[in-house]
C-alpha cells in the first residue's frame, strides 16, 4: 500500500479547526481546508453524500439514478453538527468529514471509521465501522457465500468464461450493497461511480468496511431501513424496479449453444410437447445468424424465421433470439448494421480517433457507441425485421464488452466514448470511465427500441453484464458457469444476491453451461430451478445434451413433476412479479428478509430462501451428499407444500427446546421448528408458511394455453391470514390503463376450527380465464359444513390429504365463505 495514501489520509484527520459548517437545502455543506462534503436527504431515509477534494462537485449526473430523484429533498431540521429528518440524525464531523447516521432513538445506523475520507491521486477510499454483528450482502451476482463479511471484491465487467466459485471480478458491477445486524438496524450504501470500483468487508483491515475508485465522483447513498425489505425497496426507489415482465418469462425455457437449424429446432419442440414438458420458449445462439454476424440470419439454416415463430407459437412456444452488440466490418457487402452506423457515425473511436475494430465472433469488429443517445435510437432500429418475424425477446451477451485475443478480454482503457445524455455535458470519455455501464446501455437501447418497435407490447431482454440500475431494462443470468455440485450451491446465493441488487428476474444456466452434468446434478438442478425466478435449461457447444430427456425415463418423470409444479404455481409467480413492479420485493429472498430471526438460526441455510415469503425451499447444502441435514423454519408454524399436512419437528423456543406439536398454534407462534431432512434425487423439500392462501391452477403445457377448471386456493390456517390475486393478459402494457384484475383474499381460524374466509371486492376491468374457484382448507379432521353468504355449499372431506373442498362460481364482488368442522 501507497505511503502517501496514508499521508493524504492522516491530512484529512488534521484539517485545520476553521471548517465551514452551512446548511442546503435538504441538508449540509461541510468544507474543511481538504474536502467539501454534501449530505443531502432525498427522503426521511435516503441520503445522499458526495465528496469534492477542490471544493468543486463533479457533475450532477448518473446513469443509476434519474435526475428527478436526484432533485427530491425531504424536510430536515438544521443541528449544530448536521441535521434530523422524521427518520433520521446525520452528523458530520467538520474536522475530519467523519459522518454519522443513526435513527431517531439515537442508535447508530452506519458510522464512518477514524479515517473516513483518502485521495490518493485521482483515487479515493471511504472508510466506515464495522460493527461484529454486522453482515453484508448484494453487489450483483458475486461469486463466494451469501455474506460478503470477510471478503474483497472489484467491479469490472468481466467475461469470464467458466469462472470459479471464488472468481472476481465477473460479469456484472452493482456498486450496492445491504448491511444487516447493526444497532440502528439495516441499512444500504450504493456507491454511484462507474470506474473500476472495490469494496472490502474486514478482508485488509479487521472491523473495517472501506470502498473505493481510482477515478471518478465520490458519490454514494445511505438507505436506512430498519428492515432489510425496507432498504431493498427503497433502493427500487433509488435506482428504478424491474417492469413487470411477459407471463411467459416465467414458464421452462428450453436453450443450447446452439440448435443449428430450423429443423433441429423444430425437433426439440417436438419432443417437449410428445415428452409433456410445459415449455413457454425456445432460444437461439449464435448460430442462427449468417457468419455470426448480429441482425443477419443464415438463411440455408433457417430459410424461413417467420415460418419457424409462426409454427412454434401454434405449439404455445415462443422463440428467443441473441444478438451481440458488437457489428460486424463488412464494408461495401451490403450489411446494413454496419454501412448505416458508419455513416452516422454510431461507433466508438479508438485513442487515434479512428473507429476502433477487434476481434469478437463475426471476425473484425466495430462497437456502438451507446452513450450516446442517437446511437441508441439507431440501434434499438435494427430489431425491427425480428419484431417483424414475431421474434418475443432478445438476448444481449458479450456486453462487458467481451474482447477476443488480448489479455484484458476487453477494449483499450483509452478508447474513446462519447456522452450526451442522463444529465452529463456533452463530452468524450475514456473506457475506464464508461466500461462497467457500457453492458447497461446496450440493454437499453434493446429494450426501447423493442418497446418502441411494439409500444403495446411489454419487451424481454436478457443480458450479461451491467450496472445498478440495469434491471430496467433487462433480465439477467449468472454468466457461463460450471456443471458441478459447487455451482448448483453457488447458484442459489447468486441468484439471492441478485435479487437485493435490485434484479428481481435472475437465473442460472441449468446444468451448468460448461462441462456437462451428471444425470443426478442436473436433475436436482431442475428442481433447484423451478423455484427461481427464470428457469432456463441451457448447455455449451461440445458438452453433453441437457434436455429434459437425455439421462431416460426415470429422470426425466422427475424433471418434469417440478417444471409442472411451477405451472401449476403460476398464479402465485405471476402475483409475486407484479409485486416486484410495484414495490422492489425480490421474488427469490434469503430467509432473513421476512423472518430476520432466521440470520441467527442454528441450521445452514446456504441453499436456503423463499418465493415471496409464503413458499420456503429447503434445499441441501451440501447438494450432492446424501447426509441427512437440518432444516430450520422460522417461527409461526408450517406445511409441507407436497402433503399439505402442518409439518413436525423440534420446537425452538427464546430459551431452548420447547414440546413437539404437530400444529402451528400455541408455541409454533412463537418458537422456530428444527427437523432432520434425508436427502433423495426426486424431492425437494418446501413448506408453505402457515397463514397462507395460495393460488394454484390447472396444469397446462405452456402460459398461452387456456387452464381448464376452476383457480384453486389453498388455505393454510394460521396467523396474518391471506392471499393476493393479481392477473391480466400476460404480455400488454394494458395493465398499466386498468385491464389488470387484482383481489385480496383473508382468512381467520376460530377457536372451534371454524375458517373464515374473505374475498374483498375486487380492482380492475380484467376478465379472468376461470369461472369457478375451489376453495381447499388444510389441517382438517373430519368430513365440515360450508356457507357461502349463509347459503350451503358442497363440501368435499378428502381424509388423505386432511382437506376439505369448496367449489364455488367465481366471486369477483367480494362475498364470505365459512368452513365449520
Amino acid at each position: 500500500m501507497k505511503k502517501g495514501y496514508w499521508l493524504l489520509s492522516a491530512v484529512a484527520v488534521a484539517a485545520p479547526a476553521a471548517a465551514q459548517v452551512s446548511p442546503v437545502a435538504g441538508g449540509v455543506e461541510v468544507r474543511n481546508a481538504v474536502a467539501t462534503m454534501q449530505v443531502v436527504a432525498l427522503t426521511p431515509e435516503t441520503l445522499r453524500i458526495r465528496v469534492a477534494r477542490d471544493g468543486r462537485f463533479a457533475e450532477d449526473a448518473s446513469w443509476a439514478v434519474d435526475s428527478e430523484t436526484r432533485r427530491l429533498r425531504a424536510a430536515v431540521k438544521p443541528g449544530a453538527d448536521g441535521f434530523s429528518t422524521s427518520a433520521l440524525r446525520v452528523k458530520v464531523d467538520p474536522q475530519t468529514l467523519a459522518l454519522t447516521v443513526t435513527d431517531r432513538a439515537g442508535k447508530v445506523i452506519v458510522a464512518d471509521d477514524a479515517q473516513p475520507v483518502a485521495f490518493d491521486g485521482r483515487g479515493f477510499t471511504l472508510r466506515k465501522a464495522m460493527p461484529q454483528a454486522a453482515h453484508y450482502y448484494g453487489l450483483g451476482d458475486k461469486t463466494g457465500p451469501l455474506d460478503r463479511r470477510g471478503g474483497s471484491f472489484v467491479d469490472w465487467n468481466t467475461d469470464a468464461y467458466g469462472f470459479g466459485v471464488g472468481t472476481d471480478p465477473i460479469y456484472k458491477s452493482v456498486p450496492f450493497f445491504v448491511a444487516t445486524g447493526g444497532a440502528g438496524g439495516s441499512y444500504g450504501l450504493f456507491l454511484d461511480n462507474s470506474w473500476r470500483s472495490w469494496f472490502d468487508f474486514g478482508h485488509r483491515e479487521d472491523n473495517v468496511l472501506a470502498l473505493g475508485a481510482p477515478d471518478g465522483p465520490v458519490d454514494y447513498y445511505v438507505i436506512a431501513g430498519p428492515s432489510t425489505a425496507e432498504v431493498v425497496r427503497r433502493y427500487g426507489d433509488l435506482t428504478g424496479r424491474s417492469p413487470l415482465m411477459p407471463q411467459w418469462a416465467l414458464g421452462y425455457q428450453q436453450s443450447r449453444y446452439s440448435y443449428m437449424t430450423a429443423q433441429e429446432t423444430r425437433a426439440i419442440a417436438d419432443r417437449l410437447r410428445q415428452d409433456r414438458v410445459p415449455t413457454d420458449v425456445i432460444w437461439l445462439d449464435i448460430d442462427w445468424q449468417d457468419r455470426n454476424r448480429p441482425f443477419t440470419v443464415d438463411t440455408k439454416a433457417f430459410p424461413d424465421m417467420a415460418g419457424l415463430v409462426r409454427d412454434l407459437g401454434t405449439q404455445g412456444i415462443k422463440l428467443v433470439t441473441i444478438t451481440d452488440l458488437h457489428v460486424a466490418r463488412a464494408p461495401d457487402q451490403g450489411y446494413a448494421p454496419y454501412d448505416s452506423g458508419v455513416a452516422g457515425d454510431q461507433f466508438v473511436h479508438a485513442a487515434d480517433g479512428k473507429t476502433y475494430v477487434a476481434p469478437v465472433w463475426p471476425g473484425p469488429s466495430v462497437f456502438p457507441d451507446f452513450t450516446r443517445r442517437s446511437t441508441r435510437d439507431w440501434y434499438g432500429t435494427l430489431f425491427r425485421q425480428q419484431v417483424d418475424w414475431g421474434i418475443a425477446g432478445v438476448w444481449n451477451d458479450m456486453n462487458e464488452p467481451a474482447i477476443f485475443e488480448t489479455p484484458t478480454k476487453t477494449m483499450p482503457l483509452d478508447t474513446v466514448h462519447r456522452i450526451d445524455s442522463d444529465g452529463f455535458a456533452a463530452r468524450t470519455a475514456t473506457h475506464a470511465e464508461v466500461h462497467n455501464i457500457y453492458g447497461m446501455q446496450n440493454t437499453r437501447a434493446t429494450y426501447d427500441g423493442l418497446r418502441t418497435l411494439r409500444p403495446n407490447e411489454r419487451a424481454f431482454v436478457m443480458t450479461r453484464a451491467s450496472y445498478a440500475g440495469g434491471q430496467k431494462y433487462a433480465v439477467t443470468w449468472t454468466g457461463d458457469n460450471v456443471s458441478s455440485w459447487d455451482h448448483l450451491k453457488l447458484s442459489v446465493q447468486q441468484l439471492l444476491n441478485l435479487g437485493l441488487s435490485g434484479f428481481a428476474y435472475s437465473a442460472a444456466d441449468v446444468g451448468g453451461f460448461t462441462g456437462g452434468p451428471s444425470a443426478d446434478l442436473l436433475t436436482k438442478w431442475f428442481e433447484v430451478a423451478a423455484f427461481t425466478p427464470v428457469f432456463r435449461d441451457h448447455s455449451a457447444k461440445n458438452t453433453p445434451r441437457a434436455e429434459p430427456w437425455v439421462d431416460g425415463p426415470e429422470h426425466l418423470a422427475i424433471r418434469r413433476r417440478y417444471v409442472e409444479e411451477r405451472y401449476r404455481l403460476m398464479p402465485y409467480l405471476y402475483g409475486l412479479a407484479e409485486l416486484n413492479a410495484r414495490s422492489g420485493d425480490p421474488i427469490m429472498r434469503p430467509v432473513f428478509y421476512d423472518y430476520p430471526a432466521a440470520a441467527s438460526a442454528s441450521c445452514d441455510q446456504s441453499m436456503a430462501w423463499t418465493l415471496g415469503g409464503k413458499l420456503l425451499v429447503a434445499g441441501n447444502p451440501r447438494p450432492e451428499s446424501p447426509q441427512a441435514y437440518s432444516i430450520c423454519l422460522p417461527a409461526g408454524g408450517w406445511y409441507d407444500y407436497w402433503s399439505g399436512r402442518p409439518v413436525q419437528g423440534q420446537m425452538q423456543g427464546a430459551d431452548g427446546p420447547v414440546q413437539s406439536a404437530s400444529q402451528a398454534t400455541g408455541a409454533a407462534r412463537t418458537a422456530s421448528l428444527t427437523l432432520m431432512e434425508t436427502p433423495t434425487l426426486d424431492r425437494m423439500p418446501v413448506f408453505v408458511r402457515a397463514g397462507t392462501i395460495l393460488p394454484r391452477q390447472p396444469l397446462v403445457q405452456s402460459t398461452s394455453e387456456r387452464p381448464q377448471g376452476p383457480l384453486e386456493l389453498h388455505v393454510y390456517p394460521g396467523p396474518d391470514c391471506a392471499g393476493d390475486l393479481y392477473f391480466d393478459d400476460g404480455h400488454s402494457m394494458g395493465f398499466a390503463s386498468g385491464d389488470y384484475l387484482r383481489q385480496h383474499v383473508s382468512c381467520r381460524l376460530s377457536g372451534d376450527g371454524r375458517v373464515t374466509i374473505d374475498f374483498a371486492p375486487r380492482e380492475g376491468r380484467y376478465a379472468p380465464w376461470w369461472t369457478a374457484m375451489t376453495v381447499i382448507v388444510h389441517d382438517r379432521v373430519r368430513e365440515g359444513k360450508a356457507t357461502l353468504g349463509g347459503r350451503s355449499q358442497s363440501a368435499r372431506f378428502d381424509p388423505a390429504n386432511g382437506t376439505v373442498a369448496v367449489t364455488l362460481p367465481d366471486q369477483p364482488g367480494g362475498s364470505r365463505l365459512i368452513v365449520t368442522r
